[in-house]
């Protein structure tokens, strides 16, 4: 089987997915009311769409192409509005975040379509432990070529996507000392982690022609990689978010890519070269464990230094490139979090700390995504 062709796009368009957790109002647990959301959202004109996911306790909401983070923030809170609505008729309530804090993985229910019956079949068990959440940020590429480049000089930054989204330090009920703990789900599928090291197309559709030959895969989404090509979009899509706890924060997270796409483009402040992965997954690693406060190795350099100050003096030589007003302001957003050292795990640590129970800080979880305060 070909890989599909690239099929160009507006340079730094944007495109935001968004999987959430549906939770009943008298525990916060899951609730498996997938089938029932859908058929309510139907009802509503929206910018995006919303499909099942994975276990009926989880859905997808995604927006349209993008201009800029502004948009994104437009179109995710109408659908978010929506959501809110139908969860009420429903008497349920809707929460972002990586991980549930305290469901049980085996109770969980596979969403009966057709791949993701396939892919319970094949991983087993760990199909129903995948019942977490992500975001997915889409940036537009011109060509085959320049999707790959933008790929791998987004890869330096994937620990910088880590801590600023990290909102699953809960599993089963523990605090895993991770302020990412989604990530070591993702990492059990035997076809995760990085992209091969491709900077030409010819060259990757002949890796991927090696692939489907073995019967191992048969398209693009049979890879779990934390960055990879979308050739029918004409997009990167950078997976290795945690869903955040607002909506505002996954339009700032947004905002960040395009803004460090923007830099690339009109700076090209390095060439990315097979010797930045030797650090990677020591990146990676401190980046899930220890969030804003892990420590960053600069693969071109070979500096280390806290990953707070590697975020926040990236965030100053990008700054001139946020695309508009919606940018600037989401570039703002991260900014001031990360001096004061918070992320939504540390959010939703502090909320458990004080009140001493994952239920109720789920519950303030979902009044959060509805845009209380």
């Amino acid at each position: 089987m070909a890989l599909e062709a690239f099929t160009p796009s507006k340079a730094l368009t944007l495109g935001v997915e968004l999987e959430l957790q549906l939770v009943n109002t008298h525990d916060y647990d899951l609730a498996p009311y997938a089938e029932n959301m859908l058929r309510l959202m139907r009802a509503h004109k929206l910018p995006g769409s919303v499909v099942p996911e994975m276990t009926s306790s989880m859905i997808e909401i995604s927006t349209g192409i993008c201009q800029d983070a502004g948009q994104v923030l437009d179109e995710l809170s109408t659908i978010r509005d929506a959501l809110v609505r139908s969860a009420d008729k429903l008497n349920i309530a809707v929460a972002g975040g990586g991980t549930h804090p305290f469901q049980v993985w085996h109770e969980q229910r596979i969403y009966d379509r057709p791949r993701f019956r396939e892919l319970s079949a094949l991983y087993g068990y760990l199909t129903k432990q995948f019942t977490i959440f992500g975001q997915h940020v889409h940036i537009g590429c011109p060509d085959a070529d320049a999707a790959l480049l933008m790929l791998h000089r987004m890869s330096r930054y994937i620990p910088h996507f880590i801590a600023l989204s990290a909102s699953s330090p809960y599993v089963q009920g523990q605090d895993t000392q991770f302020d990412s703990a989604r990530l070591n789900s993702v990492a059990a599928f035997p076809l995760a982690g990085r992209a091969p090291f491709h900077l030409d197309w010819a060259d990757f559709e002949k890796f991927f022609a090696k692939m489907a030959r073995t019967g191992v895969v048969g398209d693009m989404k049979d890879f779990y990689w934390d960055i990879r090509p979308k050739p029918s979009f004409g997009t990167i899509e950078i997976r290795v978010f945690d869903t955040p706890l607002t909506i505002e924060r996954a339009a700032a997270l947004a905002g960040y890519v395009q803004a460090l796409g923007a830099w690339f483009l009109a700076e090209q402040p390095f060439m990315p070269d097979e010797d930045d992965y030797l650090v990677y997954s020591t990146n990676r690693f401190h980046a899930c464990r220890f969030g804003l406060d892990g420590n960053y190795v600069d693969p071109g350099s070979g500096d280390h230094m806290p990953l707070r100050d590697h975020i926040l003096l990236t965030l100053h030589r990008i700054g001139r490139h946020a695309q508009g007003p919606g940018g600037e302001a989401a570039l703002h957003l991260l900014r001031a979090s990360v001096a004061e050292g918070m992320n939504d795990a540390h959010w939703l640590r502090r909320c458990q700390q004080q009140e001493q129970l994952l239920a109720e800080t789920t519950r303030q979880a979902t009044r959060l995504f509805r845009g209380a305060r």
